[in-house]
């Protein structure tokens, strides 16, 4: 069967259709690109952003009416809706979307080629069989994925720990992903060795609040973040690691101390606040302030002086005045961040903030959003600005638009594209030595300087 995921949202959903990926090609699927028909459409949603839901039912009826266009009103794909917006949402998917035939959670898309046989064999036999299946089961999921593939990107993303038990008010995560789970400290190991012998050079390790990690060793003993970046900087091959998304209150001693040690822990780091004000950073449940925030930052500018942030801002949560706002350009100001995200807040449903009293106006919401990403996009240029008549080691993993061009990130985590005459790396890319000559707004452009490695063979 011919199939396609779509991914929405932050990168774990990126991981996590990765692995849907490999489970349907292990029970002999066939990944399909862009322009060819689908028999079996996977949408691995993501609960985060503004009218998540409506985005879905809106994609599956595209899904429903291109399929008719095409083949006819009786023709159409197996459609699955996954994510955070399938564990959310539940059998009201079924309800509202007759086209959908699988709704599958977070927790439990290990069980996607499973299921996806049984509705096959059910529309074999004439009949039409639909399924939910957003349980948060006892097993571990991890162990039942199959093995990573031979070839991997030279930069991969790796899953150490879902869930989140911080409860932020704005937040469904706590009740989509669930409790906080970080992996062994073995299974990360060997996930990471088999990356790294496909190809990686580069691992981000990802978790809805990765720093609370805490996975055990093989002889029980519990392993911080810091303990397992030091573990994984030891596999030969590995040039660069990241990890991402982080909460202030989880920075650890040890893992500040880290970014000052490991060499391979490039310096760079999305720290997320939402807010500069204490008042507000309350009201949303963060469970720190504003300057235990910013003592962070001082700290991880002693360990690390280079080390370059990034954040995430929400604008107009429910009683936010524009004294509160003033605090939240202040604190910006303060940190001087080399990119950032920024976002109107948008009621989730089922969150305390949802039902809050004095919801902000979106014409109010909206100037002051304009008025932060003014600010945070002048900070970006400027750091880019700043970064001119560098060299640094790139890891350039894809090709541009123009002959030639070939795209990737620096250590800092700023998008660069550098012209390259001749073949490089396998064709897949490589890193190499570049002087920074230029800056935009968003990125970089280099001057390759020489290769620095090749990326392991596959």
């Amino acid at each position: 069967m011919r199939f396609e995921i779509r991914s929405f949202g932050c990168q774990m959903n990126v991981y996590d259709s990765e692995r849907m990926s490999e489970l349907l090609v292990a029970a002999g699927h066939r990944p399909v690109g862009d322009g060819v028909d689908a028999e079996l459409v996977v949408l691995n949603t993501c609960h985060i952003r503004e009218k998540a839901a409506e985005k879905v039912y809106s994609e599956v009826g595209r899904i429903a009416a291109a399929a008719r266009a095409k083949a006819g009103r009786d023709a159409r794909p197996l459609v699955v809706v996954a994510g955070c917006v399938a564990q959310a949402e539940g059998e009201e998917i079924l309800r509202r979307a007759p086209a959908v035939d699988l709704v599958i959670g977070p927790q439990t898309y290990h069980r996607l080629a499973g299921h996806v046989a049984r509705i096959r064999q059910a529309r074999a036999a004439g009949e039409r069989l639909r399924l939910v299946d957003t349980e948060f089961p006892a097993e571990d999921k991890f162990a039942a994925l199959p093995e990573r593939p031979r070839r991997a990107p030279l930069s991969a993303f790796l899953t150490v720990q879902e869930g989140c038990d911080k409860f932020c008010s704005f937040c469904v995560v706590p009740y989509t992903r669930g409790a906080e789970v970080s992996r062994p400290v073995s299974a990360v190991l060997e996930e990471a060795h088999r990356l790294v012998e496909a190809g990686a050079v580069e691992i981000t390790l990802i978790g809805q609040n990765v720093n609370a990690y805490h996975g055990r060793a093989a002889d029980g003993r519990e392993v911080t973040l810091a303990g397992l970046i030091r573990l994984l900087a030891g596999i030969p091959g590995l040039a660069r690691i990241r990890y991402t998304t982080s909460h202030p209150r989880d920075m650890s001693a040890d893992l500040i101390a880290a970014h000052g040690e490991v060499d391979k822990l490039m310096p760079y780091l999305h720290l997320p606040i939402q807010s500069g004000s204490d008042r507000i950073l309350k009201a949303m449940n963060r469970r720190h302030r504003a300057r235990d925030y910013l003592a962070v930052i001082e700290r991880l500018r002693a360990a690390r002086p280079d080390i370059a942030l990034s954040g995430d801002f929400i604008v107009g949560f429910p009683g936010e005045t524009e004294e509160d706002f003033r605090a939240t350009l202040e604190l910006v100001r303060a940190v001087g961040y080399a990119q950032a995200y920024s976002f109107k807040y948008s009621p989730r449903p089922g969150t305390p903030a949802a039902e809050a009293p004095d919801q902000v106006p979106e014409p109010v919401k909206a100037e002051r959003l304009a008025r932060l990403q003014e600010l945070l996009a002048a900070q970006q240029a400027a750091f880019n600005r700043a970064s001119v008549g560098r060299r640094v080691e790139v890891l350039l993993d894809r090709k541009g638009r123009h002959p030639g061009q070939w795209l990737g990130r620096t250590p800092h985590n700023q998008a660069i594209h550098v012209d390259i005459a001749g073949p490089f790396g396998d064709g897949r890319g490589g890193l190499a030595e570049v002087e920074i000559v230029a800056a935009g707004p968003h990125s970089v452009e280099g001057r390759l300087i020489a290769r620095t490695g090749r990326p392991a063979a596959a």
